[in-house]
């Protein structure tokens, strides 16, 4: 497992019942995690007091209960990229922390390429990935069908000093887009993508991953450069062994380019336990 642990502005308190405990920050907030089914700490004060709790709601959903008064949004810093920090009606801050693990490894791997690398970032969100590859010095393509969502990513990319970088905006269906960039000869060097278990493109397009993902990617591997640098697959899709997604790449990938192939879990460290939280799985080719 990889574990993001070289956070300051994140850290994961503790964990129980179903929720979790973390700072944000100077900002701690309780949200809920299927994963934690242990018992919680009741001897830890800072699970009541909280800035921030959300709650589920019984028929579906639910919302945030404010024991301070919190600002519309913050940041965070890891390393020299910053985010925006945002409770959302589904729970979510709008950053993955434990992505962190797939940032420094691809930012890394950018800088030692010692060539211009061309980045696809699909399902993109708020463009943790983006954000991480353009600060490497990589020209980036950031594709997500929710406008919200590509604010945002426009918001951290300029938090971070990097606005003036090579990074393109797009807001498609994925499948789509990528169908178009084959028609227009374009190519790419690494690609990232995050698909939901489930989604919506902007027009109605049904996205569900167990009947979508390997023929997308198999339109995806048509992108690659003919010096590819790595193609990375996360997923959150409860019952999707990391496995699966290294079987992809290698029935796709390695049908037209040697490399190495990965895969595992990541996972954030938990404080005041010493447990390791798994967040999802990734999987990996790289040059």
């Amino acid at each position: 497992m990889l574990l993001a642990d070289s956070w300051k502005d994140y850290e994961l308190i503790d964990t129980g019942d179903g929720e979790k405990l973390e700072r944000w920050g100077e900002y701690t907030l309780r949200r809920p995690d299927p994963q934690i089914i242990w018992p919680i700490n009741p001897g830890n004060p800072l699970w009541k007091n909280v800035d921030a709790h959300y709650h589920r709601s019984a028929t579906g959903g639910g919302e945030w209960q404010y024991n301070k008064k919190l600002p519309d949004r913050w940041s965070v810093n890891y390393g020299k990229l910053k985010f925006y920090i945002e409770p959302t009606g589904f729970k979510h801050t709008g950053l993955f922390p434990e992505q962190a693990v797939n940032w420094k490894w691809m930012m890394d791997k950018i800088e030692k390429a010692n060539r211009p690398i061309k980045v696809l970032n699909l399902f993109a969100y708020t463009g943790g990935a983006s954000v991480a590859c353009a600060a490497a010095g990589a020209e980036v393509c950031h594709v997500d069908a929710a406008k919200g969502m590509v604010n945002w990513a426009k918001d951290n990319l300029a938090l971070s000093g990097l606005k003036d970088k090579p990074v393109r905006f797009i807001i498609d269906d994925v499948m789509k887009f990528v169908q178009r960039e084959q028609r227009r000869g374009k190519t790419y060097d690494a690609i990232i993508m995050d698909p939901p278990s489930y989604g919506r493109g902007p027009n109605g397009e049904i996205w569900k991953i167990e009947e979508s993902l390997f023929g997308f990617i198999e339109e995806c591997v048509k992108l690659m450069s003919d010096k590819p640098l790595f193609f990375l697959i996360n997923s959150y899709t409860t019952g999707f062994s990391p496995t699966v997604l290294a079987n992809i790449l290698r029935v796709t990938m390695g049908e037209k380019y040697k490399g190495e192939f990965s895969c595992g879990e990541v996972g954030i460290p938990v404080k005041n336990s010493g447990l390791v939280l798994p967040c999802g799985i990734y999987g990996r080719w790289e040059e």
